[in-house]
């Protein structure tokens, strides 16, 4: 008998069904490390214990978009090996910071199921969550994944396509045990904006770019031992580039988004996220911020900030490239992402 494992296909999927995914793994410094060397983040909090212990927390956490690419990538071998695309992210929270030291496993749940018209492939939704050595949840998170069939000729599953709310509402983000801006060193931080320097519908460009090189994002992807067959083998693409892996893109572009919202200290909630067009190596990235929300929270000191974090590979930003006049996505546009973030408040 064979012991290698080909993956789950579409019709392998029951609405309900619950995953214990394999292979826990304890985060180190050397991670911290690596996303440093990967990525043009340079946010206090997660880069200084000392400027950490300064807010009210006992050390500096791991960046939390690493932590979510830790929780993710452990869904990877039992959810998206087959997968055609990652197609987008709802309902995500992060319920608890994550510090090196910390062993992170995933569980998920099948919420919902709908072949696609082609009789080919089909879309898979689930909830995921994290959990830490203590059994506490870290991060929780929705995503949907149009994912290939064994056989064309299997018959669909009844359609069951979840309901997920728009964005978390502010009453619902957590604020970190500890955490206060009250002693905030805007010097150290590196950016004088603060919560109350930002209003509803500005646009911040964030200048910078960066080409996507092949070893980084096979470095990046193996760091959160993601297999999907995609981003290594052009043969799974029938001969052609490997793609991108979207959390690549994600936290490169929120590294950018550090030049003009570098007060941005902790991501607090994924609203919604979509990889809308894919990315290969040679393509150079650029981003830009619009603040769609603000919102204080229980601690006096600290502000909820909501903003859209837009994506474009090979033009520039500085136009805010968002929506073409037909509704879809602009030409270049690669990643639309929707989340809240923590920042002191003056």
């Amino acid at each position: 008998m064979a012991k290698t494992d080909p993956g789950r296909f579409f019709e392998d999927y029951r609405v309900g069904e619950e995953i214990v995914h394999a292979t826990p793994r304890t985060v180190t410094e050397g991670d911290r490390a690596l996303m440093t060397a990967l990525y043009p983040s340079r946010f206090a909090l997660a880069s200084s214990d000392e400027f950490a212990r300064a807010c009210g927390l006992p050390r500096a956490p791991l960046d939390d978009l690493a932590a979510f690419h830790v929780v993710f990538g452990k869904t990877v071998p039992d959810i998206s090996l087959n997968a055609v695309a990652n197609l987008g992210y709802a309902e995500g929270r992060f319920l608890t910071p994550v510090f090196p030291g910390d062993t992170l496993s995933t569980i998920s749940e099948v919420i919902g199921l709908r072949e696609n018209s082609n009789g080919r492939t089909g879309v898979v939704w689930v909830r995921s969550t994290g959990y830490n050595q203590r059994a506490e949840a870290v991060i929780r998170y929705c995503r949907w994944v149009m994912v290939k069939k064994r056989d064309a000729a299997a018959p669909p599953p009844e359609a069951v396509v979840p309901k997920l709310a728009d964005a978390v509402a502010p009453a619902d983000l957590v604020v970190p045990e500890g955490l206060g801006f009250s002693g905030y060193d805007a010097r150290l931080a590196g950016s004088p904006h603060f919560w109350d320097d930002y209003e509803p519908g500005e646009k911040i460009d964030h200048v910078d770019g960066v080409m996507l090189e092949e070893a980084e994002h096979m470095m990046a992807t193996r760091l959160w031992q993601n297999t999907a067959r995609v981003h290594f083998d052009p043969a799974a693409r029938g001969g052609e580039p490997r793609l991108i892996y979207g959390g690549h893109i994600i936290s490169l572009a929120r590294g950018l988004s550090f030049n003009g919202l570098g007060n941005a200290q902790i991501v607090a909630a994924i609203n919604g996220g979509a990889h809308t067009a894919p990315c290969f190596a040679g393509d150079t990235v650029r981003a830009w911020s619009e603040v769609l929300d603000k919102a204080p929270t229980p601690v006096p000191s600290v502000g909820a900030l909501r903003l859209r974090l837009v994506a474009v590979k090979n033009r520039t930003s500085a136009d805010f490239p968002h929506r073409a006049p037909d509704g879809r996505h602009a030409e270049g546009v690669v990643l639309d992402f929707d989340y809240w973030v923590l920042m002191p408040r003056r």
